[in-house]
């Protein structure tokens, strides 16, 4: 092909989380574009642009800091070398002030609806972000919900956001056989960051106030961050639960489908989800969930889930116990879950974005 489609993949991190996980499952379906990948690792069967492997969140600030700097004075020459007629960025970093054509994926923008003082990321949003999207040919974005926060915040146009709503790993997140469910105690399951945005203390404060609840475990999964976690930890032990809040840090995606699965339900009270891979996954592996009523969480969850207000913590409670006491309730919610995640393929979301990079390609 004369023309030339780059894909910015210096963010791949080798323990994946949301933004790694898009573009580690959408890249390969991209491959009747015959893209070149900017990755720090050749990858099989793709034209590879090696790029410094120090450019991801592995390193910290720093680490972020380098691939913006990156991105900002160096793509422009490759984008030039290459002979490039557009770029492709799965997360909303892309060269400014030059002449590069590209395309860009929005998540979310939690730093602007939960700001934090001094924290980079907001800077970055509110400084940064602007002025990439203003340059876009396009912006692809995770569902409605982050569109609607694209036109809030930053006043986009309507017809340049396309929603491309997110898939999962269907051979990977499935129900297992029913022999192996079976954990001595019956526990609930969270996953992801320990922000306050995510919820978790109410989670925990929800979960102390369920009725016997020291007939159940409360598992939370996510890395362990030393700004939040140590608050979690001291209100898990004021409120004397210790032995039935387990914090379980990072834990490595091969072992996530059989957590899922024996799980009596996902917990996932987030204030604000771009998407929420979590919750497709337990509904992959037929695990009842329990999400928030409020952002991209309905459009994911749709009728398979308890959607609850995650700002009140007994409609948290209720939800538990009701999953907790009722089997068919639970039956339902499985059968329901499958159904719904049946919907989403990456075939699909790969599908909807080769639409878009075509129409700018």
């Amino acid at each position: 092909m004369d023309k030339k489609l780059l894909v910015n993949l210096s963010f791949l991190l080798s323990q994946p989380t949301g933004l790694a996980t898009y573009a580690s499952n959408l890249f390969p379906y991209l491959q009747p574009l015959e893209p070149i990948l900017l990755t720090a690792n050749a990858i099989d069967n793709f034209n590879c642009f090696l790029v410094p492997p120090n450019l991801t969140q592995a390193q910290g600030t720093k680490g972020n800091v380098q691939r913006l700097w990156w991105t900002q004075f160096q793509v422009p020459n490759i984008y030039r070398q290459l002979n490039s007629s557009l770029l492709f960025s799965p997360v909303p970093e892309a060269p400014i002030y030059t002449n590069c054509r590209f395309v860009v994926t929005v998540h979310d923008l939690i730093p602007l609806r939960f700001p934090k003082r001094f924290s980079a990321l907001t800077l970055y949003c509110r400084y940064y972000l602007p002025r990439v999207l203003a340059q876009a040919e396009h912006i692809i974005c995770d569902s409605m919900a982050t569109k609607k926060d694209l036109q809030a915040f930053f006043g986009i146009p309507d017809s340049k956001i396309t929603p491309v709503l997110l898939a999962y790993n269907k051979t990977h997140f499935r129900p297992l056989p029913n022999e192996i469910k079976r954990p001595q105690i019956p526990y609930f399951f969270y996953i992801g960051r320990h922000d306050p945005y995510k919820n978790l203390h109410r989670l925990i404060s929800a979960f102390a106030a369920l009725p016997h609840c020291q007939n159940y475990q409360l598992w939370i999964a996510g890395s362990s961050d030393p700004r939040f976690t140590p608050l979690l930890k001291t209100q898990v032990d004021e409120l004397g639960l210790s032995q039935q809040v387990i914090f379980l840090d990072y834990l490595p995606y091969e072992k996530l489908p059989l957590i899922l699965n024996q799980a009596l339900a996902l917990v996932f009270p987030s204030l604000w989800e771009g998407f929420g891979l979590p919750v497709l996954e337990a509904m992959g592996c037929g695990t009842p969930v329990i999400t928030s009523n409020l952002s991209s969480l309905p459009e994911v969850a749709g009728d398979a889930a308890l959607l609850v207000n995650p700002y009140n913590i007994e409609e948290i409670t209720a939800a538990m116990q009701a999953i907790g006491t009722d089997e068919p309730l639970r039956t339902r919610l499985s059968q329901q879950g499958l159904q719904q995640a049946s919907q989403f393929s990456w075939e699909k979301t790969a599908s909807s974005t080769i639409e878009v990079l075509s129409g700018y390609w």
